[in-house]
C-alpha cells in the first residue's frame, strides 16, 4: 500500500492552492449541512454525506486543516507551544516537519481503513506499514504476540503459559458467530472476559497484554463484561497482523495524520463540497425556538438543516468527562529497546504504571516524511488521573531515550449533551489517549446514523491485490 516513486495524487493535489480545489461558499444558498471545524470526524462526515449528495459548506476558524487533529509544521508547533522563539535552524527547513497533534495509527483491517477504502479517499493517500506494537512488562518493552504462533516464541510468557496462551488464540482465530462448533460451549454475550480467561487457565500478566495491547481496552473494566467484545478486537488486531504481513498490524500515512482530514475534504469537494478557512467568528445560529438554522460569519448567515461540528463550536452543549495529557518529542534516534523501528506503539498497561488508565507511546520518522533526515518523532499520551499531569507521562518518556525537544500539553475531552432531534446539532466527541482510531471511527458512525437514520454500510468493498503492495 505503499506509494510508488512516481508523482502521486496526494503530492499533486498538495501543490495546488486550495482555492484551486474548493469553490468559494455562497452564503445567499441553503445548504443540507454545515460542518464547523476541520478534524478527522468532521472531515469524515463531510465526504460520506456528500457522496451521499447533500450539500455541504465547510467551515474552520483556523487557516490549517485537521482542527485538534491537525498535523503542525515546525513553524506552527513553536508558535503552538513556544510563540515569540524561532525554531532552532538545527532542524532545518520548517516543511520537512509535520506533528500530529492527536497521535494515532490505523489498524490494517479496521474501520478507517474500510471507511478509506469505501469512499475511494485511499487513492489519495500513501501508507506506509509501522514496524511493530509492543507492551511494557516491568519496564521493558516486549514485542506483541497476536497469534498462536507467536505465544509459542514470545518472551513474555513461561513455557506452559505459552501452550495455553495457544490455545486461547486457537479459539479466537477460529471462532465465527455462524458456526456453534467454534463456540465451545460458551456464550460470548454472558461469560465475561474475565471468566473467560479462567477457563483458558491464563495467568494475570497473559491476560494483562491480550486485554490492552490486542483487545485494546483503556482499563481493566472490560473483565466484567461479555466476553464478546473483547474476542472480536483480539481477532480483529490478528487478523489485521496476517493482512499486510509486516509483522505489526497498524498503517500510517506518509506526510502524517494531517492527510486523512484533507483527503477527506477533497472527497466532499469532488461531490460539490465547499470550503472556507480561517472563518474565526463563526457561530452557529438559532431560531427562536432554540433550533440551529445555520452558520454565522462576517455578518451573513448560510442556512442549513443542520450543523454538525466539534465540541468547540457549541458551548453549553457539552461536557468536560476528562482530560489527555499529550507529549510531542522530537529525537535523533530510534526509541530504544524495539531493534532499529522507524515506527512503533508501545502500549504500557495500568497495572504496569500503577495507573487507573494505559498509557501509549507513538513513534515514527524521517521514513514517512514527518521530519527531518535522521530524525524521530515520539508521543506519548495518557488519560490525565492527577493534578500534576506533566509527571504522569513519565513513564512513557523514560522509555524514550535522550529527548531534544519536549512539548507537552493537556486537551479536555468534551462530549456532547445536547439532544439534536431538537436542536439540529450534531456534535462530535473529544479524542481519547489511545493510539489506534477505532473509537473515532465508531463515534463517526454513530453520527452518521443519527443524521440519516441509516447504518453506514463499510461491507463489499475490500482494497485491491495491487494496492496492498
Amino acid at each position: 500500500m505503499e506509494g510508488s516513486s512516481d508523482l502521486s495524487c496526494t503530492s499533486l493535489l498538495r501543490s495546488l492552492p486550495y482555492h484551486c480545489l474548493f469553490a468559494f461558499p455562497n452564503m445567499d444558498q441553503e445548504y443540507d449541512a454545515i460542518i464547523l471545524g476541520t478534524g478527522l470526524k468532521e472531515c469524515l462526515l463531510a465526504g460520506l454525506l456528500s457522496v451521499d449528495g447533500m450539500k455541504v459548506l465547510h467551515m474552520d476558524r483556523n487557516n490549517y486543516y485537521g482542527g485538534e487533529s491537525a498535523s503542525l509544521n515546525l513553524k506552527q508547533l513553536w508558535e503552538k507551544f513556544r510563540p515569540g522563539e524561532a525554531h532552532p535552524e538545527q532542524y532545518g527547513r520548517w516543511q520537512d516537519w509535520n506533528f500530529d497533534m492527536v497521535p494515532k495509527f490505523m489498524m490494517g483491517n479496521g474501520l478507517l481503513v474500510k471507511t478509506l477504502v469505501h469512499t475511494g479517499v485511499h487513492k489519495y493517500l500513501e501508507f506506509k506499514a509501522v514496524d511493530g506494537s509492543y507492551v511494557v512488562k516491568a519496564g521493558k518493552p516486549y514485542k506483541v504476540p497476536a497469534s498462536d504462533m507467536d505465544a509459542l516464541k514470545s518472551s513474555l510468557m513461561g513455557m506452559f503459559e505459552k501452550r495455553r496462551a495457544r490455545l486461547f488464540f486457537i479459539y479466537v482465530q477460529n471462532y465465527a458467530d455462524n458456526d456453534p462448533s467454534t463456540h465451545k460451549g460458551y456464550n460470548l454475550d454472558v461469560t465475561t472476559s474475565r471468566e473467560l480467561f479462567t477457563a483458558f487457565g491464563l495467568e494475570a500478566n497473559t491476560v494483562d497484554f491480550i486485554g490492552h495491547a490486542l483487545a485494546l481496552n483503556t482499563d481493566d473494566g472490560y473483565l466484567d463484561r461479555p466476553a464478546r467484545k473483547m474476542v472480536m478486537a483480539v481477532k480483529l488486531y490478528n487478523e489485521s497482523l496476517m493482512r499486510f504481513d509486516t509483522g505489526s498490524p497498524y498503517l500510517y500515512p506518509l506526510y502524517g495524520l494531517g492527510e486523512l482530514p484533507q483527503g477527506f475534504a477533497r472527497l466532499s469537494a469532488v461531490y460539490g463540497g465547499t470550503y472556507m478557512l480561517a472563518k474565526t467568528d463563526a457561530e452557529v445560529a438559532y431560531d427562536e425556538t432554540g433550533k440551529a438554522i445555520g452558520v454565522t460569519s462576517e455578518g451573513e448567515t448560510a442556512r442549513s438543516k443542520f450543523v454538525i461540528g466539534d465540541p468547540s463550536y457549541f458551548p453549553g452543549k457539552t461536557k468536560r468527562v476528562g482530560q489527555v495529557v499529550r507529549a510531542v518529542c522530537i529525537l535523533s534516534h530510534p526509541i530504544p529497546d524495539v531493534g532499529e523501528s522507524h515506527s512503533v506503539q508501545i502500549i504500557l498497561p495500568q497495572k504496569q504504571t500503577g495507573r487507573m488508565t494505559d498509557m501509549y507511546v507513538f513513534g515514527c520518522s524521517f521514513a514517512h516524511n514527518v521530519c527531518a533526515k535522521g530524525k524521530y518523532l515520539a508521543f506519548v499520551s495518557t488519560t490525565v488521573e492527577t493534578a500534576n499531569p506533566h509527571l504522569e507521562i513519565e513513564p512513557g518518556l523514560r522509555l524514550l531515550g535522550h529527548i531534544d525537544e519536549k512539548f507537552i500539553s493537556v486537551s479536555d475531552v468534551m462530549v456532547p449533551v445536547n439532544d439534536p432531534a431538537s436542536d439540529a446539532c450534531f456534535i462530535s466527541k473529544g479524542y481519547d489517549a489511545t493510539t489506534h482510531f477505532e473509537s473515532t471511527v465508531l463515534d463517526v458512525i454513530d453520527m452518521y446514523k443519527k443524521i440519516t437514520g441509516k447504518d453506514l454500510d463499510l461491507s463489499g468493498k475490500e482494497l485491491g491485490a495491487e494496492e496492498e503492495q
